[in-house]
């Protein structure tokens, strides 16, 4: 079977407010998804689908992609999903699911489903490069949100990525002087982007604001040194804590931190961002969140 492959992301600005056209900067992981696909002459018109985390078999599912009726599935509702968004590669395709042949496909998610890195973005990335179709497109009528995790899994770089008034992106080099003394912590829970994305669009925005945070993501992209980036990224952290109304991770699990702590996307779960300091090993242990990743063991620039 041939195979493609899309990195994973992290958010590390304008979460939220991207949604609006804010600048983001978000950075590609060492850890991605792949797409293996194999095309077979039998005069079927099936789809065999499975779906591994971590290669290990989740989802299995066959669809007749002539009726788009699932024949067979160990979870239905995953198999629907996966039904509904292959029937889009087929609207959207000049040559998927056309004649036939049956198609063999197959998903390797390469990192816990909680991580938040982007299952789904990651997916929609690689059936479109399968099918030589816009990923944003497909994206978009498959699940919508703003697009960056796209344009990180399409450039497998770290990109300054803005949707509004167009989806507008590029390639950029973010490898900053500092980043070894940079940690990953994650909070052992996903956290679902659609609850945050409902409370920020309960909250009444300006283009005032989604400007600032544009600027604040340029600053952070140009910083040169710890101490100018660990205060843009608190200052960030308090100014999205303001306007939605939540407390900061900082303020609700690590007011004793003496570092920065960054929320990466979503507030609520996934990765949050800090920068090492005397036993901070012992000290995030301490509170019960022990998968602790440095720059070069997560991040793929």
């Amino acid at each position: 079977m041939s195979g493609i492959f899309s990195p994973g992301k992290l958010m590390l600005t304008s979460e939220y407010f991207a949604i609006d056209g804010a600048l983001v900067l978000a950075v590609p992981t060492r850890l991605g998804q792949e797409f293996f696909f194999d095309e077979r002459d039998d005069q079927k018109s099936l789809i065999f689908w499975e779906a591994y985390h971590q290669n290990k078999l989740w989802l299995k599912a066959v669809i007749d992609f002539k009726s788009w009726q699932v024949l067979e599935a160990n979870i239905p509702s995953g198999a629907e999903f996966i039904l509904k968004t292959l029937k889009n590669v087929q609207d959207l395709s000049e040559t998927k699911f056309k004649g036939t042949d049956s198609y063999y496909l197959k998903t390797n998610l390469q990192f816990p489903a909680d991580y938040g890195l982007g299952s789904s973005s990651t997916l929609m990335n690689n059936l479109a490069v399968w099918a030589e179709v816009d990923p944003f497109h497909l994206n978009s009528v498959s699940l919508g949100g703003s697009g960056y995790d796209i344009a990180v899994a399409k450039e497998k770089s770290a990109v300054l990525f803005q949707n509004k008034p167009e989806i507008r992106y590029e390639k950029v080099n973010f490898n900053p002087s500092f980043k070894n003394e940079l940690i990953f912590i994650h909070l052992n829970q996903k956290q679902d982007s659609r609850e945050g994305i409902a409370l920020y669009k309960s909250k009444t925005r300006s283009q005032k604001l989604v400007n600032e945070f544009s600027d604040l993501t340029r600053n952070i992209l140009l910083c040169d040194g710890l101490e100018n980036f660990s205060q843009l990224m608190f200052f960030h952290e308090q100014k999205i804590s303001d306007f939605i109304e939540i407390p900061t991770v900082k303020q609700k699990i690590f007011t004793d931190c003496p570092s920065f702590v960054k929320s990466l996307g979503a507030w609520g779960g996934d990765f949050v961002m800090s920068a090492k300091f005397e036993g901070f090993k012992e000290y995030f242990w301490g509170k019960g969140f022990t998968t602790i990743f440095d720059w070069d063991d997560l991040i793929s620039l």
